[in-house]
């Protein structure tokens, strides 16, 4: 079966045929940085983070970009509010996203350009279609003329009429069209400012990626993605002036774009105060709860960040998790070391293995339907626990070889979405602009999961040696730390469930 995507601009699910075979230049509009990250923002980031990932399981070589626009006039007002530089601002905030993104083991993008050193490529554009006259200038203000461009609204759906009426417009009497909007903004006092043609100013929001997406992937690029949100005016917009700049089309071969959050069925805006912080949920819930809430629902419906909606995900975690600790307990044990004969049953099942890696595979074909793509994950967990119990009552010399296989395919699926990540896949990053995110050099350092494995040795010894004071303690320091500790018939098992 051939990968679906569903295209906004089509309004259909189309076959994936990437510009070149075997690569995918993928764009993703980035934050702008004057604030803490909430989960609505974090919804696009997860969703193209698994989106990604598939795609590199499916052989593709992905080349991933996502910008930081980092002068806007939120940075600016943000930047007056704290008394301090909107450049502050921005590399305080561009940080704290950083850090947030590598918490919920989003992987780093490939290219990460700030819009602040891309000025000159924007300048380049802008002038370029002034002089193709789609574009005019007014005190010092520079307006791409929405009337020049035949195709505007092709991504919406929506007529220049349908777009006016229903879009609350500022009234600008200098504007041809109240729909044109601004490629460069006049420098107003105290503000940051570039050298230009029409004097200095800074550059409007939309031709920021435009001009990003075109100089790092270039035209008529594969798949340009972002929340529901962005179709109309900021995606709208950037395919108007890519297109009009260029004098060709496509500027994107498949726009995809994600649902909306909502919290209690209420779509989650800053008016009803109901606005949820990544670094905030991420005190409660490990990563990857929050990441299989959002593997549960497909990235084109809304969605429910509620706190029902993160307990329900907390219990479907948990019901992998026992089952790959189930799995890793019952391989650690002594079995006896005879020829493995399988028996028709363990034939039949080992032979299904095969079975689930293709309806997982089929599921996400159809347009990354990871809710259907987890159903096939519960069914495997479903049987390889049932198998379990089978090896306890009636154990087979085949034993801890299907289990093993039933171990390895169950953890190969879930990383594919990114649960269950290795511990080298999360360690932290550093960003260095221009050039993506690189790994921090942490050659001979210990990972804290490292160190928690060794703390539970020391308790394991203790218990052993009946100082259950002391085994006690390792148990209640760690939960001040946020690990639980489970003791179980099988031993010692622990979880990041955030500091109480």
């Amino acid at each position: 079966m051939a990968l679906a995507v569903y295209n906004t601009m089509t309004r259909r699910k189309e076959e994936f045929r990437p510009r070149e075979e075997g690569k995918v230049a993928m764009y993703v509009c980035g934050p702008t940085v004057y604030n803490y990250i909430h989960v609505g923002n974090a919804r696009a980031y997860l969703v193209f983070d698994i989106i990604r990932r598939y795609l590199i399981y499916r052989g593709y070589e992905v080349r991933y970009v996502q910008n930081f626009t980092d002068v806007d006039d939120k940075i600016i007002a943000r930047a007056r509010e704290e008394g301090k530089t909107p450049e502050e601002i921005a590399r305080f905030y561009e940080q704290a996203f950083l850090e947030d993104m590598r918490d919920l083991r989003v992987m780093p993008p490939d290219v990460a350009p700030r819009a602040t050193e891309t000025i000159p490529r924007m300048l380049e554009m802008i002038q370029g279609l002034v002089e193709k006259g789609y574009a005019y200038a007014v005190d010092g203000d520079v307006y791409f003329s929405v009337e020049r461009f035949p195709g505007y609204g092709k991504l919406s759906g929506r007529s220049l009429e349908e777009m006016r009426a229903g879009e609350r417009v500022e009234v600008d009497e200098r504007k041809r069209h109240p729909l044109d909007f601004a490629l460069w903004k006049s420098a107003k006092p105290g503000e940051p400012a570039w050298d230009s043609p029409w004097g200095k100013g800074r550059p409007g929001w939309h031709i920021e990626c435009s001009a990003m997406s075109l100089h790092y992937l270039g035209m008529g690029f594969d798949i340009h993605g972002g929340g529901q949100d962005l179709v109309f005016p900021h995606h709208e917009n950037e395919i108007a002036q890519s297109e009009a700049y260029t004098g060709r089309e496509p500027f994107v071969r498949y726009w995809v774009h994600n649902g909306f959050v909502n919290i209690r069925e209420e779509k989650m805006s800053k008016s009803l105060g109901n606005i949820i912080l990544v670094r905030e949920i991420l005190k409660k819930y490990p990563a990857d709860v929050v990441r299989m809430l959002a593997l549960q629902t497909h990235y084109r419906s809304p969605i429910d960040f509620g706190p029902e909606a993160l307990e329900d995900a907390k219990r479907a975690y948990e019901r992998l998790e026992n089952c790959l600790f189930a799995l890793n307990s019952y391989l650690t044990r002594p079995h006896a070391r005879t020829a493995p004969v399988r028996t028709q049953r363990e034939t039949e099942l080992s032979d299904s293995f095969l079975d689930y890696e293709r309806r997982f595979r089929e599921a996400m074909d159809d347009d990354f339907n990871t809710a259907r793509a987890m159903g096939v994950i519960y069914e495997l967990v479903k049987e390889l626990n049932t198998y379990l119990q089978e090896q306890e009552r009636f154990p087979t010399p085949a034993g801890p070889v299907i289990a093993g296989m039933g171990r390895d395919l169950l953890l190969k699926l879930c990383q594919v979405l990114g649960l269950f990540l290795p511990a080298e896949e999360v360690e932290e990053a550093v960003f260095e602009t221009g050039r993506g995110v690189e790994s921090r050099d942490v050659a001979g350092l210990p990972s804290p999961e490292q160190l928690i494995d060794l703390l539970l040795e020391v308790r394991a010894l203790v218990r052993r040696k009946k100082d259950y004071e002391t085994a006690d303690l390792i148990r209640s320091r760690l939960k001040e730390m946020g690990v639980r500790v489970d003791d179980l018939r099988e031993g010692q098992r622990w979880k990041y469930v955030g500091k109480p």
